[in-house]
């Protein structure tokens, strides 16, 4: 068999899909067999055969472990069971595999990873000789036995030890790791794959001392006796002479891996960095080394990981107290920060390592949309230059203004004879606006006299011809000046005029990023059309076909063009002006990035918002004038879009121009423009009729809502081509939105449509068409799942009960659907989703008609029984997985529908009282205030040579450390809670006062069956 599966792996390398999915394919089907894993295990170790294949075999059996060796209960999968004869052979062959003298690392790493998913399941009972093996082997075992050994320790620390397991086995891995790391006999990648275990060990800690606080502490402190000294003078022995190759010798490979470790289990680092300032200079700044370079192992060996580590330790040794303490003091000696060489020694050691690298500038050349990216922190690339930009915020966040007065004192020396060269300026200047927006951010105020200081650095730094990167960043403090800076609003024509005129594409984009800030500063609204004049100017010097990935470039280009144009709107509608003209260019060949269709779409809302507020400088003009202007600018460009698009496919295009639309005609005025109707319906019509996207359908269903809102009167005065009425129309649209081939989501935003179809038109004009349209609306309800579709269909009804719930009731009992009473398919969907409808108006219009269909008193309303409380089952102590949910749903009360009515606005009472968002903030601030108590209850106990290390806990958020903002990029604002809501409180209280006052429709009775905590709820909410 070990020969077949041999060769169905290497099938598996095929480039033709026909054998590689073949082999696949027999490949599972060999799996039944007992042999299979065995067989896999015999490849993987066999010297003989390719690696490639050796790696192929032992990832199958990884993957065929991991499902089959301790399968769950639950789920739907097949599972092979696994005879404990092979399991024992099959524990013997790869741990044998990995410890073995081979030195192919990857199959030794591909072995341990298998081990590692045995040992999740046998260890230590039904594998009780793993951990005593691998230490057997580490003391005088070869360099490949003990990569093997360092490696299954490293996947058994990480994926497979308990917290129960972990103090019976620590000691044990920490000692063996401990000896391997002191051994200069030893590869230094060995000893610092050793460090990196003994790292991972501290980890687990962190996970356990939770419940075990004094014991971990008790042999933390023993262990740290050994390990500390050993660290620092790791970190303080020199590296190897570098040679003058202009890349890192293969000779520091393995010193800086083990350093790189070492950093990471330490903290005192300062002293360390001033010593890489030369070596880091000569291989990145002067030449242009690789770097980013990590080995099989995971372990980083180039010299920018270590300097990055250690900035960010450096960073986070910045924030204790004891330090600041120290640093105070010694400020305080010399009475000024500017005069304290600390701070002096650290500038120029920031100053160092943010140099622009022989990399970046070369990519920067080729890409401006890299500069761009890194400008805007929006790159997952997180360099030296990063680190040290995130590092002196933190110190400006604790000296304040002080921060600002020690980087000028050290910058000034930069600038002030010829020694110092453009990197360092530049690194002195990027430094300075890192500061500056940190303080912008936190409204702080900027000294004028080092303001004033700097303007003179960055006028020197934009008139530097021979040097486009200082030039550059110069232009860029500039734009961040102006803001807090007034005179810096000067340099504003240079700026503009650069834009174009400079030879440089990269300062030319500096200039288009800066025009941004300068005019947030205050620019007189006269310098409006020079700066449209020059965007435009510079979007024609270019290809536009090449700008489509050039993501960054467009964004910054829109939000410049988006600033300017706010300085006064009305330019969008002059009629020599470019400037909607070009927001509709970048707008066409950025239409498929997120991000640009994101700032066109505020920027046009910006534009169509103003003028239907009519404020500031529009006020002289009325909003029909103004949107009938905009209109005619604007129309043929978006319902162009809709003539010449294939709606059948997904077209970015459209997408944009439906939802421009949507936001034209949502702030339209009233009543719309003559003809815009027919200029736009049969648009929509056509667009509603044929898209499938429901990035197509959803704004499109808005912009036929609001016209329909705007001027429902034109609506239905106008006729298309074959003679069919608006209203027609509008009804073919909404049938098409219910129907079932349009999934929930793509049609959330019919329900809106459909109400106000119904509202505006009326009874004498929908005739029988208007039972049709709600039988439609109500079918459509029983099958709809997603919450948004739920809410707006259930609101057509909602809308109608605000004036006639008597009516709804009637017409919901006469329909059946689905062999179900239409009266008790729509009130379950609606009392089941009630409480977690969203926006304030629909929160509110619910509420007013939930009560005025308990008002009614009605029989069937009353007969109609409902969804209740979730009933707890308190015998099942398992964990829910999905699996088991599905074989064992949640389980209800069933309940009447007034009960539930009042169940729904008893919560809905509390949502507006603001009394959840007040439950939540308190105890957040309950479980931190507990959290403190148990440190400080900790702290009592420890030694008073430490305090203050403890103020700042390992699970600290630090906001500022580049790590942090990658992690928290593409997280979404806020957790969808509801708010305070004073008038539905209002409503709702009034409601109940009345309804006890005169026992409506059995009020008391109702409440009666009300729980202890509903009353309570009720009562605290409606004080």
């Amino acid at each position: 068999m070990d020969e077949h599966l041999a060769q169905l792996l290497a099938s598996t390398h095929d480039k033709n899909e026909g054998p590689r999915k073949q082999a696949e394919l027999d490949l599972i089907h060999a799996q039944p067999n007992p042999e299979f894993p065995l067989s896999l295990a015999r490849i993987g170790a066999h010297a003989g055969v390719p690696v490639e294949i050796r790696q192929s075999a032992l990832s199958y059996l990884r993957n065929f472990v991991e499902k089959n060796w301790a399968p769950e209960d639950d789920g739907p999968a097949v599972h092979i069971p696994i005879p404990d004869s092979t399991k024992d052979q099959l524990r013997h062959a790869v741990l044998e595999l990995v410890l073995s003298t081979e030195d192919e690392r990857k199959v030794k790493v591909g072995a341990s990873y298998v081990v590692s998913k045995i040992a999740t399941a046998d260890f230590p009972h039904h594998w009780p000789a793993l951990l005593p093996s691998v230490l057997g082997v580490m003391p005088t075992g070869t360099d490949a036995q003990l990569h093997g050994a360092l490696r299954i320790l490293q996947d058994l620390v990480e994926e497979s030890l308990t917290d129960e397991q972990f103090f019976s086995v620590a000691r044990d891995i920490i000692k063996a790791c401990y000896d391997v790391a002191l051994n200069e006999n030893r590869k230094p990648t060995h000893r610092a794959l050793a460090i990196l275990v003994f790292r991972s060990c501290f980890d687990l800690m962190d996970i356990v001392k939770e419940d075990h606080k004094k014991e971990v502490k008790a042999f933390a402190e023993q262990v740290l006796s050994g390990w500390l000294p050993f660290l620092e003078q790791v970190i303080k022995s020199p590296l190897p002479p570098l040679e003058q190759s202009g890349s890192q010798p293969d000779t520091w490979y393995g010193p800086v891996a083990l350093k790189n470790q070492a950093v990471k289990a330490l903290i005192k680092i300062r002293s360390e960095l001033s010593r890489l300032v030369p070596v880091y200079q000569d291989l990145f700044i002067v030449s242009d080394a690789q770097s980013r370079l990590e080995d099989i192992d995971g372990l980083p060996f180039t010299l920018d990981f270590l300097v990055l580590d250690e900035l960010d330790f450096l960073n986070q040794c910045m924030r204790a107290p004891p330090v600041q303490k120290q640093l105070n003091a010694e400020i305080q000696a010399r009475g000024a920060v500017h005069d304290t060489p600390w701070v002096l020694e650290l500038m120029g050691l920031l100053v160092s390592f943010s140099q622009i690298t022989q990399e970046e500038e070369g990519l920067w050349d080729i890409d401006v949309s890299l500069f761009l990216a890194e400008e805007t922190s929006v790159s997952s690339n997180y360099t030296a230059r990063t680190a040290c930009g995130d590092l002196i915020i933190k110190l400006a966040e604790w000296l304040g203004q002080g921060a600002l007065e020690g980087l000028y004192a050290y910058t000034k020396t930069l600038f002030a004879g010829s020694g110092s060269g453009w990197q360092r300026q530049e690194a002195a200047l990027f430094l300075f606006g890192a500061v500056l927006d940190d303080f912008q951010d936190m409204q702080k105020e900027v000294p004028p006299e080092i303001a004033n200081a700097y303007l003179e650095l960055v006028n020197y730094a934009i008139s530097r011809k021979d040097e486009p990167m200082l030039r550059a960043r110069g232009y860029l403090v500039a734009g961040s000046l102006a803001q807090v800076y007034q005179p810096a609003i000067g340099l504003l024509d240079t700026v503009v005029d650069s834009m174009t005129r400079d030879d440089t594409e990269l300062v030319q984009v500096a200039c288009v990023k800066a025009v941004d800030g300068l005019i947030k500063g205050g620019v007189p609204k006269d310098r409006q059309v020079p700066i449209i004049v020059a965007i435009q100017r510079f979007l024609e010097a270019k290809d536009l076909s090449e700008l489509e990935d050039a993501d960054d470039l467009l964004v910054t280009l829109l939000e410049t063009l988006r600033t300017t144009i706010s300085m006064d709107t009305r330019i969008a509608i002059q009629p020599e002006s470019k400037a909607v003209d070009l927001l509709f260019l970048i707008a066409k060949h950025g239409a498929a990035i997120f991000h640009v269709t994101l700032v066109v779409c505020e920027t046009f809302e910006d534009i169509v918002r103003t003028f239907k507020e009519s404020e500031g400088p529009l006020k002289d003009m009325g909003h029909p004038q103004l949107f009938s202007a905009l209109c005619a600018k604007v129309l043929p460009s978006i319902t162009g879009t809709f003539d010449i698009a294939n709606l059948t496919q997904d077209d970015p295009l459209v997408t944009l121009a439906a939802e421009l639309l949507q936001l034209l005609v949502q702030y339209g005025s009233e009543p719309l423009p003559d003809g815009f109707v027919a200029a736009t319906l049969p648009k929509l019509h056509h667009l509603l009729m044929t898209a499938t996207e429901g990035e197509i359908l959803r704004p499109g269903a808005e912009a036929v809502k609001y016209i329909l809102m705007h001027d429902h009167q034109q609506v239905f005065s106008w006729h298309d081509e074959n003679g069919q009425s608006g209203l027609e129309v509008c009804l073919r649209i909404i049938d098409r939105l219910l129907g079932p081939m349009i999934e929930d989501n793509a049609a959330s935003e019919v329900g809106g449509l459909a109400a106000e179809l119904v509202e505006k038109a009326g009874h004498e004009r929908l005739g029988p068409f208007l039972p049709q349209l709600l039988q439609a609306v109500a079918t459509r309800l029983d099958t709809a799942q997603a919450a948004p579709f739920i809410q707006s269909l259930i609101l057509v009804f909602a809308r109608l009960s605000l004036v006639g719930a008597q009516d709804v009731v009637n017409f919901l009992s006469d329909i059946q659907i689905n062999g179900q009473s239409g009266l008790q398919v729509v009130l379950g969907k609606w009392l089941e989703n009630s409480v977690n409808f969203a926006g304030y108006d629909e929160i509110r219009q619910n509420v007013i008609a939930l009560s005025k269909l308990y008002s009614l008193n009605d029989t069937r309303v009353t007969q109609t029984l409902i969804k209740g409380d979730l009933i707890i089952n308190t015998s099942n102590t398992r964990i829910m997985t999905r699996s088991r949910t599905k074989l064992n749903p949640d389980q209800y009360t069933i309940i009447p529908a007034p009960l539930k009515i009042l169940k729904v606005l008893i919560e809905e009472l509390v949502s507006a009282s603001g009394l959840h968002s007040a439950a939540n903030v308190a105890a957040a601030a309950a479980t931190e205030l507990a959290d403190a108590d148990a440190d400080d209850a900790l702290l009592l106990d420890e030694d008073d040579n430490d305090g203050g290390w403890e103020d700042e806990p390992d699970d600290v958020l630090d906001l500022a450390l580049g790590g942090t903002k990658a992690d928290l990029m593409g997280w979404l604002e806020g957790n969808g809670s509801r708010q305070r809501d004073d008038d539905t409180q209002q409503y709702l209280k009034e409601f109940f006062l009345k309804a006890d006052a005169e026992n409506l429709a059995g009020w008391r009775e109702w409440c009666g069956m009300l729980s202890e905590d509903e009353r309570a709820k009720m009562k605290e909410a409606a004080r």
